[in-house]
């Protein structure tokens, strides 16, 4: 089975940049290589890592940790999916 965990989390005004930096840090020094990772931007200084997995749903992965307080707006929301493949398939 393959897992998606989603992380997001919205940068403290004028910090998105250095949001980005941070978790494509963190990313890169998770302590499993994941199937797949990808770092994504959106307006209001959004940033989302999403990473695919070989797993069981249940299955206790590494996820990217909290940022400082003072980096973020907002606890850092977590989401994880099961992948179903491709749409439209």
């Amino acid at each position: 089975m393959t897992v998606a965990l989603m992380w997001e989390a919205r940068a403290a005004q004028g910090r998105g940049t250095e949001l980005l930096e941070w978790a494509g840090a963190r990313a890169a020094e998770l302590p499993r290589k994941p199937l797949r990772s990808e770092l994504l931007r959106a307006p209001e200084d959004r940033v989302l890592v999403l990473t695919w997995w070989d797993a069981a749903y249940g299955e206790e992965l590494p996820e990217l940790p909290e940022p400082d307080a003072g980096l973020i707006t907002r606890a850092v929301h977590r989401w994880r999916f099961e992948s179903l493949g491709p749409a439209g398939g």
